[in-house]
């Protein structure tokens, strides 16, 4: 399998399973999908997709409280879903959205090291999150660790409800 076929090409959200927000979420969500496509590192295990490798669509949802990677070929083909419950990412994503609830309203009114304190537990608590993604993910699709933090960052978008 060659570098370029360990790859994501395309990746969607279910417009089901997500509520447009904020210009701020909305940022995060376009950056994160914008970086994910720019290098990526995505390989999963023969035994989902077959032998032939990608590059591939990804197509991530929430159902059933379960999120699932619905991995397809660029000619959408659907190849395979790998699903990981959300209950082990609960408690991270809860902190998450309150540390990133802080730094918005922070860097509205607070100095610039009080900012920077808020955003240093914001990136601590996306580093964990990215972490146990790749940790859920091991044995099924391998990822590196910038594609970690893409993917958690769009698996928080997933769990903003109206």
């Amino acid at each position: 399998m060659t570098e370029k076929s360990r790859h994501i090409t395309a990746v969607t959200l279910d417009e089901q399973s997500f509520v447009r927000r904020n210009p701020d979420i909305e940022h995060e969500r376009a950056a994160a999908i914008h970086d994910l496509l720019e290098a990526n590192r995505f390989v999963p295990k023969p035994e989902i997709v077959g032998d032939d490798g990608g590059p591939y669509a990804l197509h991530i949802r929430v159902q059933d409280d379960r999120m699932i990677f619905d991995i397809h070929r660029e000619d959408e083909e659907h190849l395979g879903d790998v699903a990981l419950a959300l209950k082990s990412f609960r408690r991270i994503i809860k902190d998450y959205f309150l540390v990133c609830e802080s730094y918005f309203s922070a860097i509205k009114t607070e100095t610039p090291s009080r900012i920077e304190a808020i955003d240093m537990g914001r990136k601590g608590l996306h580093d964990e999150g990215a972490e146990l993604l790749r940790d859920q993910l091991s044995g099924k699709i391998d990822i590196d660790t910038d594609t970690a933090r893409r993917l958690f960052t769009l698996v928080c978008v997933l769990h903003i409800r109206g």
